[in-house]
């Protein structure tokens, strides 16, 4: 009867935290929709004008602003778009002259693509060199992975890409320099031109993730639990596995989470060094272009990506952390 009582506690604490989770994801969706509207819609210039060109007439003018529905009030404008959004009718782009939705999803599909092969080269490493580190500090080993990290923390995106194309590319010729990869091209394809692009965004996270690791190992090893695990006698390496390692990781797990979405929202600058198609060359190629409905579109999907794999962090860590859910 103990048992089946505690297990419905547990039970009941999880869905209370899990609807609270979805519940502030949807209400926060909500709040960004609205200042991303806001925000785009207060841009200077005059959309009509860029789409038509100075020479225009004005009545040509009015005329496109009342066919873009540009001529209602605000509220209505905002009450139509996020309508239309949420059904899947994201409108057409201003400046391609072709459905937003094929050309978002693509973009966010090469993003995708980029930021996985970067998690892979970046996150497996950086644990283990933060690991690594906090298991002997203060020690020569220590003092090469933190300086080491430190510089690649410090060292621009645009810095690295320049140091690898000329490396790896005109130099030893391993990998092309430009990642202009075609819709078509499938994974493999596509996979050596991926190669540069994720080593440079990989660097930044690697030297991130590392020193949060290392901060996470050290603070682990001053505990008391630590130090009475040891005076009984149990062995070195389980304290370690089983104690010490589970409860440093646990920020690392929210930290990947937002690397994820930093990856795919981020790297404007990454992806326009290589000429890679992803969604943060197409967000600037919207912004050039004052594309308001394209502009949106991208930044409704990079927020609702964002705050998604934000949702699923805090689920496992609060599967990890069960003192979470009581918060």
């Amino acid at each position: 009867m103990v048992n089946a009582s505690s297990n419905c506690v547990i039970i009941r604490d999880m869905l209370t935290y899990l609807l609270r989770r979805v519940g502030f994801f949807f209400v926060t969706l909500l709040f960004t929709s609205i200042l991303i509207f806001v925000v785009t819609t207060l841009l200077p210039g005059d959309v009509a004008g860029i789409i038509l060109g100075r020479e225009a007439a004005p009545e040509a003018r009015a005329n496109l602003r009342r066919e873009l529905g540009l001529d209602q009030p605000v509220v209505v404008q905002y009450t139509t778009w996020l309508t239309r959004f949420v059904r899947g009718d994201w409108g057409n782009s201003y400046s391609l002259r072709t459905p937003i939705q094929p050309a978002v999803l693509q973009g966010l599909n090469n993003s995708l693509r980029l930021a996985l092969i970067a998690m892979l080269f970046s996150i497996p490493p950086a644990i283990a060199l933060g690991i690594i580190a906090g298991l002997n500090e203060n020690k020569a080993l220590d003092t090469i992975i933190s300086v080491g990290t430190l510089i690649l923390v410090g060292l621009p995106e645009f810095v690295t890409a320049i140091l690898l194309i000329n490396l790896f590319a005109f130099q030893w010729k391993l990998f092309p320099a430009v990642a202009n990869v075609s819709n078509s091209s499938t994974f493999a394809e596509a996979l050596p031109s991926l190669i540069l692009p994720a080593i440079t965004a990989a660097t930044v996270l690697l030297a991130y993730i590392a020193r949060l690791t290392r901060v996470g190992v050290v603070t682990e090893l001053k505990r008391n639990y630590v130090r009475t695990a040891t005076l009984k006698g149990l062995p070195y390496r389980t304290i370690i596995l089983k104690h010490v390692l589970r409860n440093a990781l646990l920020p690392t797990v929210t930290i990947v989470a937002i690397s994820l979405g930093w990856l795919i929202s981020g790297l404007v600058v990454i992806e326009n060094v290589f000429s890679y198609p992803g969604l943060g060359r197409l967000l600037k190629y919207a912004i050039d272009g004052r594309d308001l409905p394209l502009i949106q579109a991208i930044t409704m999907i990079t927020v609702t990506v964002f705050i998604t794999v934000n949702l699923l962090a805090d689920l496992l860590y609060s599967y990890l952390n069960p003192r979470i859910r009581l918060q």
